[in-house]
């Protein structure tokens, strides 16, 4: 029972790998993911995370502002927040854009690439990115910049690494026969990376990652997070989680300083302001899916927490987000 599981669960992740990239030293770039890596696999997500698979050589990764990372192969890294970074064998040097260098696919090439640099050592990466459509909070804001993983030293390694040469296999061929595999791969490269950033974490005595960090408050966490329209009580929860009612209430109290049901019920509240704003799904939906039995119950729960009903809410998003004549 694995609560960042259950969370990820809630993300709706998706993933694909658009990218081989080799280099020789000296080299240096500066990269982000784009809208246009995600089309051959779907449409652009809500929230995008780059990531790097290292399969041969050394380099050094560095996020503006922040100390360089040095990767070498067999390090999966992440960037959360699909900051724009530099790559490089020496980072002090003039860094070119990828996309200018990218050739496509085709002519015996594997996947779209990069053939950069000078004679020197050589370093190869696989990029890819994960896409996720769900609502990301709290998690999301509390990562890192940069989260590195050796896939060696993972429980899943020999999977992930199998699963990612299989991967760019397929795209070579043209088929990508099983694009739920990716979608799992993500969820996977994701769940270990964040676990591992988690338990690196200094301990702390109340907030979101204490609860997180408790066996029993974590599970409660990630049931709520990954399944938030089911009609959880905090009696059905206390159970879920192995405590008596009031001692489960207490102990999420005390770590996440709310009653369970209050933090539910934000939660739920912050998932449906997202849809409504950013899709065209008709109120009925959008308030069973937040778990609330008729859109009635739904519109007055909405508007104590935002002061006014969905409908209206969303007409005024809208509106703010149209281009001024």
């Amino acid at each position: 029972m694995d609560p960042i599981s259950d969370i990820v669960q809630g993300l709706h992740l998706s993933g694909g790998l658009f990218l081989d990239a080799q280099f020789g030293a000296p080299w240096c770039v500066v990269a982000r993911v784009g809208p246009e890596d995600c089309h051959p696999f779907s449409a652009t997500p809500r929230h995008l995370i780059a990531y790097h698979y290292v399969t041969e050589g050394q380099l050094q990764l560095q996020l503006a502002g922040q100390a360089p990372v040095s990767l070498s192969r067999g390090h999966l890294v992440l960037l959360p927040h699909n900051d724009e970074h530099r790559l490089g064998s020496d980072l002090t040097l003039p860094a070119v854009g990828v996309d200018g260098l990218i050739r496509p696919a085709g002519g015996g090439l594997d996947l779209p690439c990069i053939r950069y640099g000078g004679e020197g050592p050589r370093a190869r990466i696989l990029c890819g990115f994960l896409g996720c459509d769900g609502p990301g909070d709290p998690l999301l804001p509390l990562l890192p910049g940069v989260l590195v993983l050796r896939v060696a030293d993972a429980a899943t390694g020999d999977w992930i690494e199998s699963s990612l040469q299989f991967a760019a296999r397929q795209l070579a061929s043209g088929r990508l026969e099983s694009p739920a595999m990716l979608a799992r791969l993500a969820e996977l490269l994701f769940i270990e990376a964040v676990n591992g950033w988690l338990r690196a974490q200094p301990t702390t005595s109340q907030g979101w990652l204490a609860g997180l960090r408790d066996p029993v408050v974590g599970r409660a966490l990630g049931l709520l997070h990954g399944r938030p329209g089911q009609r959880w009580t905090t009696t059905l929860l206390a159970r879920e989680a192995g405590l008596s009612r009031s001692a489960f209430a207490e102990r999420f109290r005390t770590l996440l300083g709310e009653p369970p049901m209050t933090y539910l019920a934000r939660w739920r509240m912050q998932g449906a302001a997202r849809q409504l704003a950013e899709s065209a799904l008709p109120l009925s939906r959008i308030a069973l899916e937040a778990g609330y039995d008729s859109e009635a119950a739904f519109n007055r729960a909405f508007k104590r927490v935002f002061g006014l009903p969905p409908a209206t809410w969303r007409r005024r998003q809208q509106q703010s987000e149209d281009p001024a004549p």
